[in-house]
């Protein structure tokens, strides 16, 4: 590249970043939810809500005018008297109607705009949470879970923020400010208006300077409360450490210095916010002075009255309320882009696997599985796989072994497509897997891990998530399968026993036979065995080994194992070592060649007598 197209792309990746901060990129992500083409209610309730919103600011502005008329009436010759006390009281009431209308209004577009609202926020929520389960595991095993969960309810807060305040708290202020100073500046003198204006502008001016300061104080403050809650959960899920070690005023002394710099960020705080609030009270304050003196003084002269002089008052302090708070919905609508941001960063980050414009469903004929001179690398400079070529016949059983590192698990991973290949390919029933939709191959695919995760419901949920629509009794012939069956039923629950998080309630046995049981509703054509029984002892396992020995029947199946012991019956053993095939055959035979297999066994096998001995 030379340096001049280095340069252009660092500018348009700056330029970028700067459309990303500023976050225009995020209301123009955001305004298709609000004017969709294919949802003309949507408009016509967007349409409405702002000619609601129209209608209040027009009817507040025009509230003041009732004020000012009473209290001319109120202030009128003596001689007519009840007539001015009359006109008075209907003025009062008109002008009590008129405040009235004005929160009316306000609630009638709330409630004609909260449905667009929480469709946009809907939708927005589900298609994150789509897409994030589209990405590739790359994408997944490098960031935290919590981390994404994270990223969604932020950016869905910061969008419903964001469509309150924005729509409805800057723009009708906006609105309002520009009828108030038109009012001034018709029915007063330019003066007034100049006064507003300025008094305005310097009040947005010292506002937005002395927020931006306090959002990096703020920041700060948010960090340091972050690192205390981080050591206190530290510290609390190593509770039995610190007993061990009685180090429990270490671990004191350790949270009181993060929560002593927390403390500092807070008072620097507190400041600031002060000296905004004062800063603020002292600029409108100074502006309402300069406004009322003036009325004041055309009240002396004659050239207005005290309606006037009221009437002034009341628009002074009706614009000054939402301009108090304008520093906090400016911070929190600041933060609301930079969390929108992220969720958008998030929906624009690519899959690595996408399905080929021309991708057609899976046909497992016989589940013939073919490896053909397969090459594979998470990281270039470090390849996994180095030309591997392997054949599961169908029906036929294929155990993978080898010491870790070797490439066994990656094998399963690429068959399922959680990766592409990157050298030679994978073929099933002769089609290659990336010329396949994904939704056809994992149907076509099932998978017994060496760790079984659960969710949190119950057992019948958890085994009947292995195909949706099951009826009780395909459920129950299922964990019948997979020799469950009897220990659910001796449960207090049943079937409807909760499982806990991740299946915690359960023992790693038990678990497992839950997931076989998942997997044999499923009846998938493929079963892939990754080192299901490596996690449990010696007794768990040899029980275990039944249900997958029986569950096998019929199916191509490839096991990826770790212990030997669970692999002596497959059709043929492909033993695996960085990355390239050392050995291939039989039980027996390998066994025979005495060679790296026949170690590997003999070395099991000692330390499976060492362990009945002990």
């Amino acid at each position: 590249m030379t340096d001049a197209a280095r340069a252009t792309a660092q500018t348009t990746a700056a330029e970028a970043e700067a459309d990303r901060r500023s976050g225009l990129r995020t209301i123009r992500k955001v305004a298709p939810y609000l004017w969709p083409e294919d949802k003309p209610w949507v408009k016509q309730r967007v349409v409405i809500s702002l000619l609601v919103l129209v209608a209040s600011k027009l009817v507040a502005v025009g509230t003041p005018f009732f004020y000012k008329a009473a209290v001319d009436a109120l202030s009128g010759d003596a001689g007519q008297a009840m007539l001015v006390a009359i006109g008075a009281v209907g003025l009062t009431v008109a002008y009590g109607m008129a405040r009235l209308m004005t929160v009316g209004f306000q609630q009638l577009r709330d409630a004609v705009f909260t449905r667009v609202g929480q469709r946009a926020l809907r939708q927005l929520a589900l298609e994150t949470f789509t897409h994030i389960h589209a990405l590739s595991l790359r994408y997944h095993i490098t960031r935290k879970t919590g981390g994404l969960s994270r990223i969604i309810e932020r950016g869905v807060k910061g969008v419903d923020f964001l469509l309150r305040f924005l729509i409805f708290s800057i723009g009708p202020l906006v609105l309002e400010l520009v009828l108030v100073s038109a009012v001034l500046f018709f029915l007063f003198d330019a003066t007034y208006l100049a006064v507003l204006v300025v008094t305005i502008a310097i009040y947005v001016w010292f506002t937005f300077k002395v927020t931006e300061w306090r959002v990096k104080i703020r920041k700060q403050m948010n960090e340091q409360d972050t690192d205390a809650n981080q050591k206190a959960i530290d510290s609390l899920l190593n509770f039995e450490t610190v007993k061990y070690f009685g180090a429990e005023s270490r671990e004191a002394e350790r949270y009181d210095r993060a929560m002593a710099l927390y403390e500092q960020a807070a008072i620097k705080t507190n400041y600031s916010l002060a000296f905004l609030n004062f800063g603020q009270s002292f600029l409108i304050t100074t502006g309402l002075v300069i406004v009322m003196v003036l009325a004041a003084l055309g009240v002396q002269n004659g050239t207005l009255t005290v309606g006037d002089f009221v009437m002034v008052n009341a628009y002074m302090i009706q614009i000054t309320m939402p301009l108090n708070f304008l520093g906090t919905v400016y911070r929190e609508i600041r933060q609301a882009l930079v969390d929108m941001g992220e969720m958008f960063d998030l929906l624009e980050q690519p899959a690595d696997v996408r399905d080929a414009p021309d991708a057609r469903p899976l046909e497992v004929r016989g589940g013939e599985i073919v490896l053909d001179d397969v090459r594979f690398a998470y990281d270039p400079a470090r390849p996994i796989l180095k030309g591997v070529s392997i054949r599961v016949g169908p029906g036929e059983t294929v155990a993978i072994v080898g010491p870790s590192g070797s490439g066994k698990s990656t094998i399963g991973r690429l068959l399922f497509r959680f990766y592409d290949v990157t050298g030679g390919a994978l073929r099933i029933d002769g089609q290659d897997v990336r010329a396949v939709t994904q939704q056809s191959l994992h149907d076509s695919i099932g998978v017994v891990p060496q760790d079984t995760v659960l969710f949190n419901d119950t057992i019948r949920y958890n085994i009947a998530y292995g195909r949706a629509g099951a009826t009780q009794d395909e459920i129950e012939a299922a964990a019948k399968a997979a020799r469950i069956h009897d220990f659910i039923l001796g449960l207090p629950e049943g079937y409807e026993t909760k499982v806990g998080e991740r299946g915690l309630k359960l023992s790693g046995g038990e678990k497992q036979r839950v997931g076989i049981a998942r997997t044999l509703l499923k009846n998938p054509p493929i079963l892939l065995l990754d080192e299901a029984t490596s996690a449990l002892d010696t007794q768990t396992e040899r029980d275990i080994q039944d249900s997958l020995k029986a569950m096998g029947q019929g199916r191509s199946v490839i096991t990826i194992a770790h212990r030997l012991s669970t692999v002596v019956d497959a059709d043929r053993i492909v033993v695996l070592e960085q990355g390239e095939i050392a050995e291939e055959g039989t039980h027996d035979t390998l066994v025979a060649q005495g060679g790296r297999y026949a170690a590997m066994w003999a070395r099991q096998q000692s330390e499976d007598a060492t362990e009945t001995a002990a």
